[in-house]
């Protein structure tokens, strides 16, 4: 019998990798890579915890095995100490630890999240980031985004503030005498991709001795994650200039001078570290790699031999709804807990997943005859609406049903969200990329514009408000006037036909209207008066009524007598009409939902004009 030995050696070859990797591959999205100053050691944050490796690859020895979350590792410049970032009593600390591994010393105790970015030039402390106290005469004082520049003994002790303006990122040179960061202009997210405007971030280095300033880069993208050279003549950095986040180069004497590293493509170069000899290290579409100035990177492959920490499936408690609705009949509610619809009896608690995909579901409510949900889901690359629906006649509630069927509203390439159903729930309104307000027949599928795109801005999801008529004519919007940036509240046709008509023209934002009294009343809320948002971030939101109908404003001004009358005279009419379709054969499709319901509004409205009599007679005396 022949042996294929290259066969045999192949196939123990990948019994052995599946033996260290396990069935999944390799270690994914190894974070925050830091590398030692001699350039032996790479330490990582990985699942939460820290790793140490060595350079050349191998398998990683956790360092830290805590619940808490783990990151941001930096390395003491005579290799012996490693600083971290942990939230292990609730928000990030700033702790240190021996660098072959042991138990960490807390360093920081503030509320605020506190970030290491590197060590003093001798070991002395640590410099972190934290949003903790403006300067006084910051023109953007206070401000709950922009965070300051701290030192932390490494010892522990007294906290220094070191800068008072952002400086994220931020390392010392070699003789401890600079600081080099990028700044914070914005709130913008810092993983976002290919941004350009006037709040990406810029290179800066700070001289300690004479508290000069330089700016170094004034690109419209991201220039970040600054690291001083061997020589300490140039800063390597990753930059957006060349397309995708890339390592360059800038000479500190002349800043006009900058090169490129690195030249890869698709996904961003992130956490940039360096080490006495100029080995750079940084991480790359999950992994880790390795690159000296003028050669290629090298991957380094690494293997984590551990337990998982966690169960693959895990209970977890439902302990607030993100956006709800109440059931027509007021014995249901369906909520969003963590990206999933869920609905629940009101009597019983009894609850019900109703969704259980792996994208993100929002803005539910239920249909008006409480048989089906509502619900914008992001699939197939985009919000598109959905509903599920309660399948079998003799099942009257979700909470306890056993067949659900789900239903595509509308799917298209635009964003599509916030639906509502009309109150005859043959229509679904909803939101197309986030400001125009538009209608979809559920029957034909026809999609017609109500209020066109240039009539708003969102600033963020959810920022816009509508609202159906009770009768479905009408909607109530939010809008803004030409060439104004003031929200107004408005009155527009359902059909689409006509332009918005504005209700408040007040000049001082008017915002979330809402239909009440079945129509005859809307009710916003409004800055027009207390203290005025004029030229500032500041001012005082108060709630109004108007009255659309005649009718609706001598209903609302009856004194309780004459409520009492009115009421009793509705009364009468309304057996009279029924006994009339008695004596003329007609069903009386009045069910007791119906009864139950008029009893309800009955004895609100009563309580209401009780509660407004009181008032008026206290006014008096």
């Amino acid at each position: 019998m022949t042996i294929n030995w290259r066969l045999c050696l192949t196939a123990l070859l990948f019994l052995t990798i599946n033996q260290v990797w396990g069935q999944d591959g390799p270690p994914l999205w190894m974070r925050y890579s830091s590398i030692s100053p001699d350039g032996k050691q790479i330490v990582f944050s990985y699942k939460g915890d820290l790793y140490k490796v060595p350079s050349n690859g191998g398998t990683a020895v956790a360092l830290t095995l805590h619940d808490a979350h783990d990151s941001r590792p930096v390395w003491s410049n005579d290799g012996q100490q490693i600083a971290f970032a942990s939230n292990r009593y609730g928000n990030f600390d700033v702790y240190v630890m021996p660098a072959t591994g042991g138990r960490p010393t807390r360093l920081t105790y503030h509320s605020s999240d506190d970030f290491p970015t590197d060590f003093a030039s001798d070991d002395s402390g640590v410099l972190f980031s934290s949003l903790r106290l403006d300067n006084a005469q910051n023109r953007m004082f206070p401000s709950g985004r922009m965070p300051e520049l701290y030192q932390v003994p490494t010892k522990g002790g007294r906290v220094q503030q070191i800068l008072t303006i952002p400086a994220d990122d931020a390392v010392y040179s070699k003789d401890g005498k600079m600081i080099a960061y990028h700044d914070r202009k914005g709130y913008e997210d810092e993983f976002r991709k290919h941004h350009t405007s006037s709040v990406t971030r810029d290179l800066w280095t700070y001289s300690i001795s004479d508290k000069k300033y330089t700016k170094l880069t004034s690109f419209a993208g991201e220039d970040r994650n600054p690291v001083f050279s061997k020589d300490g003549k140039e800063l390597f950095y990753l930059s957006e200039e060349s397309g995708t986040m890339n390592i360059h180069a800038i000479k500190l004497d002349d800043s006009k001078s900058t090169r490129k590293i690195t030249k890869l493509k698709k996904h961003p170069v992130r956490n940039l570290s360096i080490s006495n000899e100029g080995l750079m290290c940084f991480s790359y579409n999950g992994e880790i790699y390795l690159i000296k100035d003028g050669s290629k990177p090298m991957k380094v492959s690494i293997n984590i031999i551990a337990d998982a920490r966690y169960n693959e499936q895990k209970t977890v408690p439902i302990t607030a709804a993100r956006q709800m609705d109440v059931s027509p009949n007021g014995k249901e509610i369906v909520f969003i807990n963590r990206g999933e619809v869920f609905v629940t009896s009101v009597e019983s608690g009894m609850t019900k997943r109703v969704t259980n995909t792996a994208e993100r579901e929002r803005t539910v409510s239920f249909s008006p005859d409480g048989r089906a949900v509502l619900y914008a889901s992001e699939r197939n690359g985009s919000w598109n609406l959905y509903q599920t629906k309660l399948t079998r006649e003799e099942e009257k509630y979700f909470f306890n049903s056993t067949v659900l069927k789900e239903e595509v509203v509308l799917e298209s390439k635009n964003e599509t969200f916030q639906p509502a159903f009309s109150p005859d729930g043959k229509e679904v309104a909803f939101l197309e990329e986030r400001t125009a307000l538009k209608v979809i027949n559920l029957e034909s599928k026809v999609v017609r514009e109500v209020m066109p795109a240039d009539k708003n801005y969102s600033y963020s999801d959810g920022d816009q408000t509508y609202s159906w008529s009770p009768d479905g004519k009408w909607f109530l919007v939010n809008f803004l006037q030409p060439q104004q940036w003031i929200e107004e509240v408005g009155l527009v046709k359902a059909d689409g036909k006509e332009s918005v008509i504005n209700l408040t023209r007040s000049g001082y934002g008017d915002y979330a209207p809402k239909f009440v009294m079945d129509g005859k009343m809307i009710i916003w809320g409004s800055g027009r008066d207390g203290l005025k948002a004029q030229a500032s971030w500041g001012g005082q939101s108060d709630i109004y009524a108007m009255f659309l109908t005649e009718e609706g404003w001598d209903r609302f001004n009856l004194t309780k007598e004459e409520y009492a009358l009115l009421k009793e005279k509705e009364k009468e009419d309304k057996k009279k009409k029924k006994d009339d379709k008695k004596d003329k054969g007609e069903d009386d499709k009045e069910d007791d939902e119906e009864k139950d319901k008029d009893k309800k509004d009955e004895e609100k409205e009563g309580k209401d004009k009780d509660k407004d009599g009181k008032d008026k007679k206290k006014k008096k005396q």
